[in-house]
């Protein structure tokens, strides 16, 4: 064998061996990020269209119409489900409580999350079982915890009277879902038990993220606890802060189940709400161009809540 001939076969070991057709086509499926992007998105696209864009659409239709549970054909009639919404005083008292539940819950599970995700961001023994605790309210179903407040808010056997009366600061039983003022606050203490937990895993995430050298420097520096969370702890996390008060707000506001289960809207729509208001008129009062219209009243006041909040995250990145 000359020179030239071994240099050739060496050339053709050091060569890959030739791909399968097959294999060079399928490698090249999953390489090209496109058509892969697409493929892993598909999934959230027909969600979104089929749970979202779709009934999103018929709610238009129907606040445009005339239609009823007992004629649901789509007949035209412009604004006028609309300009009876706003006529209704029923339906402006619904937009202020839903507002003001909103806000006042909002204020308190910010405040409860924060705390809480502080304390679990610490070292201790059976860290692990209180996170469990934690996480309880928030993965039990919102209508067992309309119930379980229901309970808790009993006329009769509520445990909340009796550690009232316990320590003195009541005689009797309190009425909580039959006056206005308990009513209102009842609706607020059952939203903030079941959505600070999601925000206190929001915050914690944001929490455990920053830097321990920060921290370690700080010390350094001779900071304390309280200067440490305000100074440093918290504006660093605020951008996560933000996320969870928007995931929180959003879900406070559309929320039915709650009042639905607790106060059905009273006492004398003292609790009444946007949702509530919205069933009530479209499904148990039969006019679904009128539920409609009401329900579409609460797109604009989330879009505005939510880009306030995105703008004060940006702000808060930029600074």
């Amino acid at each position: 064998m000359t020179r030239g001939e071994v240099a050739a076969e060496r050339a053709a070991d050091r060569e890959p061996a030739a791909r399968p057709p097959t294999a060079r086509r399928r490698r090249s499926l999953f390489d090209r990020e496109g058509p892969l992007a697409a493929l892993l998105l598909l999934p959230s696209i027909v969600y979104i269209i089929g749970l979202v864009a779709i009934p999103f659409v018929l709610a238009i239709a129907f606040s445009l119409s005339s239609a009823t549970v007992g004629d649901p054909t789509l007949r035209w009639v412009g604004l006028a489900n609309f300009q009876r919404a706003l006529a209704d005083p029923v339906f402006r008292t619904s937009l202020l409580n839903s507002v003001l539940i909103t806000v006042i819950a909002l204020a308190c599970v910010v405040l409860l999350a924060t705390a809480l995700a502080l304390v679990l961001s610490k070292d201790f023994r059976g860290k692990w079982f209180f996170r469990f605790l934690v996480l309880l309210p928030w993965t039990t179903p919102v209508s067992l915890v309309s119930i379980l407040w229901l309970w808790m808010f009993d006329t009769l056997y509520s445990p909340i009277d009796w550690v009232l009366r316990a320590v003195g600061l009541i005689d009797g039983n309190l009425n909580w879902l039959g006056t206005p003022q308990t009513a209102f606050a009842a609706v607020i203490i059952a939203q903030v038990w079941r959505i600070t937990p999601l925000a206190a895993v929001i915050v914690l995430a944001g929490l455990l993220s920053v830097p321990p050298d920060v921290d370690e420097q700080a010390q350094i520096d001779g900071a304390g606890f309280w200067r440490k969370t305000f100074q440093i702890t918290l504006p660093l996390t605020l951008p996560i802060i933000a996320v969870a008060t928007l995931f929180g707000g959003i879900m406070i506001f559309i929320d039915l189940t709650t009042v639905y289960v607790l106060t059905r809207g009273g006492p004398i729509n003292a609790t009444q709400i946007l949702p509530t208001w919205a069933f009530f008129r479209g499904i148990e009062g039969g006019d679904l161009g009128q539920g409609a219209a009401i329900a579409l009243f609460l797109f604009p006041v989330l879009l505005t809540f939510a880009i306030l909040i995105l703008r004060a995250v940006r702000r808060s990145e930029v600074t």
